[in-house]
């Protein structure tokens, strides 16, 4: 074990010690391949491959210990690091790779088939030659990857066209992939095009969006990247990709229609999830009609498709949330060989690059929130009860219009154990489920009161760990749609029905307890202003006493000690209560309150209703009185005989 625990502090302080010598991510990766494979002997990279593909990747720590690739498992494999190879009879890769010229290294790195297509192209002469060049050769899958259209456009026309594409996978000087920087732009031997490079900060580099599957295989004119696919020149920029598409009509229109044609045909660096004429057609027709007469919320929906940055598919192994233009984020990700937005596999085409973005079709469209109706964020989210109880209420109105509310939402889980049979009594209190004006939660403060379209006034409650609006709390991140946002809430909104003691007379339950509170002299109390919690105890709770101790209670003071401390002097409503959490009574020395299966214990007692509102606090329900020491009392003595919750004494 003490070994074990030596290892693994050796690895960390190796892992620490060359992370500082790290140039880049990709050196970074190399690096961790590198430690975790030199048990294998020297020069041994760990890499890992995707099950069922040939995709294999230098490993990261998160990889490593995940043995995950887009989701997929993988297998761990010990091969040659960049520029190293086998000696037969010994162990690891010791011997650096012969330095030859470019057109025989191609032979050695395993590029053979653009070997074989730089001789036929008449290239071999200029790749043996003196010079520097850097070359990324696609690898022998890459070039069995081309529709045997493409590959037979390539080597006619007496190889001129082969020629020219070899040309463009070149560069004329010699470029490590340290040299490799995120967004730099080299032009290439044809006609100098640019390639564009993209290094990210997992360690994938790709020119043009290829994966540089192995880098630095130095030659004595030059350097051989090998990559992953074969690459075109780049002349477009995104918005000419995107006009002269037939499957993006709509999109094209609506791009114009936004004013954002020239954001697209300017510098910059986007990625672009292009809906194409089908995303477009799966939205019901009213709902596409509003948004693309609506200025502002097509700007936003087409802003929603497009990343700040540029990333190419095969930089993304991992779901990463990345920052859009209409200022919220999209989870990207992926799921084996398909690229995912949000969870969902609707990527249908990938990497069509211009020269200022890259484009990856989807075939559904992506409508932010900003961009909704409230009935429509209604729809799309967990409130599915609330949903259907406020269209039953008929207020379909104020959730489809242009009003600016907000909507208190409860979860379903709200509504369990409640009727919900539409009753006057019902749509008057969906009513008061929708405030006047629209908030945001980040500008709510304690003591705000909040107008419904009842008429009603609720409170704002302000909590270490809890922002509630009378006994709901807010469960969710605001939801902030076109005109109205929406608060998704933990309960069903109770309005206070009067003062402490109001809400007790109110209640069967609560009988005997008013009569103890009018013999304490405690009426007056829980009448007046104020913020109180009152952990009631119900009728059962006097029930369950002996008779002999009941009896004792009758002395006014005695009685007014114990139900003074089962009042708190702060407001605490349940959705408030954490794991641990102290309340000062008004007598004693304190309350202790928790939480367990949704159930909220104050001194282990469960309470069995929460949140009675009142205008001066709020009325919790136990079945049980509370332990509490009162020397002035024998029935709370320390030898008291009694068992559990009964029991009084601390």
């Amino acid at each position: 074990m003490v070994l074990c625990r030596l290892t693994l502090f050796a690895l960390a302080i190796t892992l620490i010690a060359t992370g500082f010598a790290a140039k880049t991510p990709y050196q970074a990766v190399l690096q961790h391949s590198r430690i975790r494979g030199r048990t294998h002997g020297p020069n041994v990279c760990a890499m890992q491959k995707i099950q069922g593909t040939d995709k294999k990747y230098f490993t990261n720590c998160k990889q490593w210990y995940h043995r995950k690739i887009c989701g997929k498992p993988t297998v761990v494999s010990y091969e040659c690091c960049p520029g190293y190879e086998k000696v037969i009879g010994e162990k690891g890769c010791p011997a650096a790779l012969p330095l030859v010229n470019i057109y025989k290294t191609l032979g050695v790195v395993g590029a053979t088939t653009t070997k074989m297509y730089s001789e036929r192209a008449k290239l071999q002469e200029e790749i043996e030659g003196p010079g520097s060049f850097t070359f990324f050769a696609p690898s022998n899958e890459a070039w069995a990857a081309l529709s045997t259209e493409i590959l037979d456009a390539l080597v006619s026309n007496v190889n001129i066209e082969l020629l020219n594409a070899l040309h463009y996978h070149m560069i004329n000087k010699r470029l490590t992939s340290d040299d490799l920087k995120h967004g730099a732009s080299f032009p290439s031997m044809y006609q100098d095009f640019d390639v564009h490079i993209h290094h990210y900060s997992n360690g994938i580099v790709t020119v043009n969006c290829a994966r540089l599957v192995k880098t630095d295989q130095h030659a004595t004119n030059g350097i051989v990247h090998v990559v992953d696919r074969v690459i075109t020149a780049i002349t477009n920029n995104v918005n000419s990709l995107i006009d002269t598409d037939d499957d993006l009509d709509t999109l094209r229109t609506a791009v114009a229609a936004a004013g954002l044609t020239n954001l697209l045909e300017n510098e910059g660096s986007y990625t672009i999830f292009a809906p194409t004429n089908e995303a477009f057609e799966k939205i019901p027709p009213e709902t596409l009609t509003r948004i693309l007469g609506d200025p502002v919320a097509l700007k936003d929906l087409l802003n929603y498709h497009i990343l700040k940055n540029l990333h190419c598919s095969e930089s993304i192994v991992a779901g990463t949330p990345l920052e859009t233009l209409q200022g919220t984020v999209l989870e990207v990700g992926c799921d084996g060989e398909e690229m995912t937005i949000n969870g969902k596999a609707i990527v249908t085409q990938r990497d069509k690059l211009g020269t200022n973005g890259v484009i990856h079709y989807v075939n559904e469209l992506l409508i932010p929130d900003s961009a909704k109706t409230l009935l429509e964020l209604v729809e799309g989210s967990v409130v599915t009860t609330a949903s259907k109880l406020f269209k039953d209420a008929g207020l379909t109105d104020h959730l489809i219009g242009s009003e600016a509310v907000t909507l208190l939402a409860p979860l379903n889980d709200a509504f369990k154990d409640k009727s919900l049979a539409m009753t006057p009594d019902l749509k008057k209190l969906l009513r008061n489920h929708i405030l006047k004006e629209k908030f945001s939660s980040k500008s709510l403060y304690h003591g705000q009161e909040l107008e419904t379209l009842g008429g009603l006034k609720l409170r704002v409650f302000v909590f270490r760990n809890s922002l509630c609006i009378e006994n709901a709390c807010i469960a969710a991140h605001d939801k902030n749609g076109r005109y109205a946002n929406m608060f998704i809430v933990d309960q069903i909104v109770a309005p206070p029905m009067g003062t402490v003691m109001d809400v007790l007379k109110a209640d069967d339950r609560f009988s005997t307890l008013v009569g103890a509170i009018q013999r304490a002299g405690l009426t007056e109390l829980l009448n007046k202003k104020g913020t109180y919690t009152f952990f009631a105890p119900t009728n059962a709770a006097f029930s369950a006493m002996p008779p002999a101790d009941l009896n004792k209670l009758m002395n006014p003071k005695e009685l007014a000690n114990l139900l003074r401390y089962h009042i708190g002097e702060e407001f605490l409503v349940s959705g408030a209560v954490t794991s641990h959490t102290r309340m000062k009574p008004l007598t004693g020395d304190k309350l202790e309150l928790g939480t367990r299966n949704s159930t909220v214990y104050v001194n282990r007692v469960p309470v069995v209703e929460t949140d009675l509102m009142a205008t001066n606090g709020v009325v919790h329900a136990v079945d049980f009185l509370l332990n509490i020491m009162i020397k002035t009392i024998s029935y709370f003595s320390a030898s008291s005989q009694c068992d559990v919750p009964l029991c009084f004494s601390s």
